[in-house]
């Protein structure tokens, strides 16, 4: 099977595919993003905690 001259304009060239993204960089990436989204839910975790110890004392102070 042949190419047409519109086909082969459409193969990709080194020079093409230089800007995209290896395998290793889209992986350190990904690990990068994920440890962004473990520290933001360990910090909701902790305002979590911290607003419910709050609403503990306060009733606390009011019934006592």
């Amino acid at each position: 099977m042949t190419l047409t001259p519109e086909q082969f304009s459409l193969l990709a060239t080194k020079e093409n595919l230089k800007d995209f993204a290896t395998k290793d960089e889209l992986t350190k990436a990904k690990s990068e993003i994920l440890g962004a989204v473990d520290s933001v839910v360990k910090k909701l975790d902790n305002i979590d905690h911290t607003f419910v110890s709050n609403l503990a004392v306060h009733d606390r102070l009011e019934k006592g």
